[in-house]
């Protein structure tokens, strides 16, 4: 036995004399504190910025149009119920069909195509820089575009050009007689004779009203037609009476006026155009002798307004104008988003089907498109929840006569929230609307990557 036995004592050990250590902190749950830690100003941004706004604007959406009386679902009727709102449904369901299709399918093409041509990244800087520019610019900038005068506007100038290529425009706008001249109107914009013509009588037809800039080039000065010559055929002088600098006789074919190079003149006889003629440098013209008797008209297609081009932002055309600038905008997105998706795809399995005698059309149908239709769901869902809230583009492209033709629900929660004549029940009623409408495509957003995730 040893001594601390026999002393009855144990002796201790150092080991034995230290404190009970405490148990070790979990790693998971300290990597949880610090997550939370890093993401509680987040969620407080998220709270403040998204939840509450969301609960507060369904909880408004019940109440009247000051915000003290309950309206129950009555707000969400009218959103059915009034015309303009359904015109924004309307047109959203358009643009939600268009639009993202559109964009894509220009992508999906702009893309392919690139990979072919020698300035392929050339052509795709230029196609993605309008997404550098601002709604509000692009906005600005189609509005110019789609101006209705074709000198400032560049999609009528570019159509009137091609227009005028193949129609004749008018000759003399907004031309017409003076009241002491001897012609009245005809109806629908056409001038005739007062009275009958009569072979060896020359025929006078006198106008005024014609711009200088209007006048032919090579129109010469106006001569008086002479009488017969035994032919019986009527011959007649188209002019403008007016001379340059003052004086001058009405009804008398001066010096210095010019002739109407041009101007069409039919014979007319119980209604029915029996002969017709054109005017020549100098404003002379001959009608056949079956003429005589009759009276002289001067058509309307002489007087008519030049073709102006179309109204682009008019009621029927407003709605699809602001998509092709959405489009101009976004196809670009689409485009290097596809372009990247083109990049990664196996050039084997294209390369095989070329050898095994596939076209480049059934390449890029029965491979390349199938290869690419995760990019292209992503890109098309994108859009789609992108149009959804679509407002600047129409808020700055519409003109305030044909807006709400080209109404949005975004538009409408604007106008329906702000203004003398604010209605926040009906604005909240719209914002939930959007949201549901939303929901739906972001679900199946969430669902697509969680299932590319698990491959």
């Amino acid at each position: 036995m040893s001594e601390a036995a026999e002393g009855g004592t144990t002796a201790v050990s150092p080991a034995d004399q230290r404190p009970p250590r405490r148990p070790a902190r979990s790693v998971t749950g300290t990597r949880k504190l610090v997550a939370a830690v890093f993401l509680l100003p987040a969620l407080v941004l998220l709270g403040a910025l998204v939840v509450y706004p969301i609960i507060y604007s369904v909880y408004r959406s019940f109440f009247d149009q000051a915000g003290t009386g309950f309206a129950g679902i009555d707000n969400y009727k009218a959103l059915f119920s009034d015309a303009t709102i359904r015109t924004a449904v309307k047109n959203n369901a358009v643009w939600v069909v268009l639009a993202p299709t559109v964009s894509t399918a220009l992508g999906l093409i702009f893309a392919v195509l690139t990979e072919r041509i020698r300035w392929g990244t050339a052509f795709k800087l230029i196609v993605f820089m309008p997404m550098a520019i601002s709604m509000l610019a692009a906005g600005i900038i189609f509005r110019l575009v789609y101006d209705q005068a074709p000198e400032r506007g560049v999609a009528n100038a570019v159509w009137v050009g091609v227009h005028d290529t193949f129609a004749e425009s008018s000759g003399f706008p907004k031309a017409h007689p003076l009241p002491v001249h001897p012609l009245k109107a005809g109806g629908g914009g056409s001038f005739v004779t007062k009275q009958p013509v009569r072979a060896g009588e020359p025929v006078l037809i006198p106008l005024v009203g014609v711009a200088p800039a209007k006048m032919p080039g090579d129109a010469a000065p106006a001569t008086k037609a002479g009488g017969a010559d035994g032919d019986g055929k009527i011959t007649g002088t188209a002019w403008l009476d007016f001379t340059k600098g003052g004086g001058g006789t009405p009804n008398v074919v001066d010096p210095k006026e010019l002739g109407l190079k041009g101007i069409k003149v039919e014979a007319v006889r119980d209604g029915k155009v029996i002969a017709s003629a054109t005017a020549g440098a100098d404003g002379t013209f001959t009608l056949p002798a079956s003429a005589d008797g009759a009276l002289v008209r001067l058509p309307a297609s002489n007087f008519s307004e030049p073709y102006n081009g179309v109204d682009w932002l008019g009621p029927s055309l407003v709605t699809p104008g602001i998509i092709g600038s959405y489009v101009w905008m976004w196809a670009g997105f689409a485009m290097v988003l596809i372009a990247a998706g083109l990049a990664g795809l196996p050039r084997e399995l294209l390369e095989a089907a070329r050898v095994d005698g596939a076209s480049e059309w059934q390449v890029f149908r029965r491979i390349t498109v199938p290869l690419l239709a995760p990019v292209l769901a992503v890109v098309l869902v994108t859009l789609m929840i992108n149009v959804l809230k679509i407002f600047d583009l129409v808020f700055i492209i519409a003109p305030g006569s044909s807006q709400d033709d080209a109404n949005v629900l975004a538009l409408q929660l604007y106008r329906s929230s702000f203004g003398t004549d604010a209605d926040l029940g009906i604005g909240s009623a719209i914002a939930v609307l959007l949201l549901l409408l939303v929901i739906p495509v972001m679900l199946f957003n969430i669902r697509r990557i969680r299932k590319e995730g698990r491959r």
